[in-house]
């Protein structure tokens, strides 16, 4: 799950504990973070937009796909006048904050075999939600950032 530090860094879910994941207006994006995860999933929390991206620590996501509500504030950057609250288009989780990593950047990422798939390290990737396999999660939990968790 990628984010601007400016916008929502890790160290301010981590002082606020949870945080609404508002802003996503890509229908993949969107779709990835709607459909396909769960309350309990744990998520990497990229910091991207600034000097060194890259993963920054670990998210959990903590409540079902609702809709968000910037979509319909027409003073909020993420406002989108074609939408409806009865018809919402943009959705949202939110996250809980796990843990904080050492910083692991594009370069050192794409600098492992294991993870030549991964789809955030794609050339000319702008989504902001991507999913991560089983084996790339364990690759970057394990002998990445020496974290022995389960998925």
């Amino acid at each position: 799950m990628k984010s601007e530090p400016e916008e929502a860094s890790i160290d301010d879910l981590a002082a606020q504990g949870t945080l609404p994941w508002v802003g996503v207006r890509n229908y993949q994006a969107r779709n990835f973070m709607r459909d396909a995860m769960r309350t309990g999933d744990q998520a990497f929390f990229y910091h991207s937009g600034c000097t060194e991206p890259g993963i920054a620590g670990i998210c959990e996501i903590c409540s079902d796909a609702y809709p968000d509500p910037t979509q319909f504030d027409p003073v909020s950057p993420y406002f989108d006048p074609r939408t409806k609250p009865e018809q919402p288009r943009w959705w949202l989780r939110d996250v809980r904050f796990v843990a904080k990593t050492r910083p692991l950047g594009l370069p050192e990422l794409r600098s492992h075999a294991e993870l030549a798939g991964m789809r955030v390290l794609a050339r000319g990737n702008r989504l902001s939600i991507t999913p991560v396999t089983a084996e790339e999660w364990q690759f970057i939990c394990g002998p990445l950032l020496g974290r022995h968790q389960e998925e």
